[in-house]
């Protein structure tokens, strides 16, 4: 099998920013997902469908994973047609999937039975900044296989970095999720208040940006809030399930997140409101009474 034939099964938002970058790259892509929609899109991409996970794996030594879940990645390894089902097998499977760790390890144990090594490479950053290369990848697995798979990791992103044995890009990404989460938060606030002492925000913004108060969620998702726009780079019910998946180890750690809880509700209170498939900076829309319209 070519090492320029790259498997993808989970076309979404991030997948399909991974497909592109390695695309542009040379790389020649064989994917599945579940959606007819997703699956065109790969087409009209350049890549090539398969009908199943397991056909994808049969065709690529190299697999990337790009899925809501653990469940969803369950599903994938170990389904009927799923990459265990595949003939011959693949030799990696990178999966770049926001899971619970814990069950990201079993199932690197599951692959590894069959001689396939599995790394954990979760991605932090949106889907734009996967498409601009700009998001971090955080990989948890052998190095031997790190290395096996640079040239791939390489063509995802400028940022590239081994944390670990399998599920240290699992719990890495947690912690930087929730870290990310409440930056937004606070930069939503920042501005629900700004306003309501009536400031311009659109002269503020550039000001902030340039203050002891900076995070990277100013560039990114400090327009979106200010405009209005929120069109989908990685949607609140997705990082509604992260903060859940954050919310449950701390509760197995028994270590509490006072302000990761508040997040939460917020997070529900949008959802609730029916805006779950909006980019997630419309979280400014929920706070109080004065969110930005």
């Amino acid at each position: 099998m070519s090492g320029k034939r790259i498997g993808l099964v989970g076309i979404g938002l991030a997948g399909s920013a991974l497909a592109a970058n390695l695309a542009a790259r040379g790389y020649v892509v064989i994917g599945y997902d579940t959606s007819e929609d997703r699956r065109l899109f790969l087409t009209q991409a350049g890549g090539t469908v398969a009908d199943s996970a397991a056909a994808v794996a049969s065709e690529c030594e190299r697999v990337l994973l790009s899925l809501p879940d653990s469940d969803a990645v369950q599903e994938v390894l170990e389904g009927g047609t799923g990459i265990l089902a595949a003939s011959p097998l693949p030799r990696y499977v990178i999966d770049t999937t926001t899971g619970e760790p814990e069950r990201t390890e079993a199932f690197a144990g599951t692959l590894l039975k069959a001689n396939i090594v599995m790394l954990d490479a979760t991605i932090s950053g949106s889907s734009k900044q996967i498409a601009d290369r700009e998001a971090v990848l955080m990989v948890g697995g052998p190095r031997e296989a790190y290395e096996a798979c640079r040239d791939l990791l390489e063509a995802l992103a400028e940022q590239h970095f081994l944390l670990g044995p399998v599920g240290s890009g699992s719990k890495a990404k947690l912690a930087s999720n929730l870290i990310l989460g409440l930056n937004r938060l606070v930069l939503a606030e920042g501005l629900v208040f700004a306003e309501a002492l009536g400031l311009d925000l659109e002269s503020l913004l550039p000001i902030l940006k340039s203050s002891p108060a900076y995070s990277c969620a100013m560039d990114v998702k400090g327009e979106k809030m200010i405009r209005g726009d929120f069109t989908p780079q990685s949607r609140v019910k997705q990082h509604n399930k992260d903060v859940a998946l954050i919310l449950q180890s701390a509760a197995r750690l028994h270590q509490e997140l006072p302000l990761t809880l508040q997040h939460k509700r917020i997070l529900e209170r949008a959802i609730d409101a029916g805006d779950g498939d909006l980019d997630n900076s419309v979280v400014i829309r929920h706070l109080g009474s004065r969110g930005l319209r």
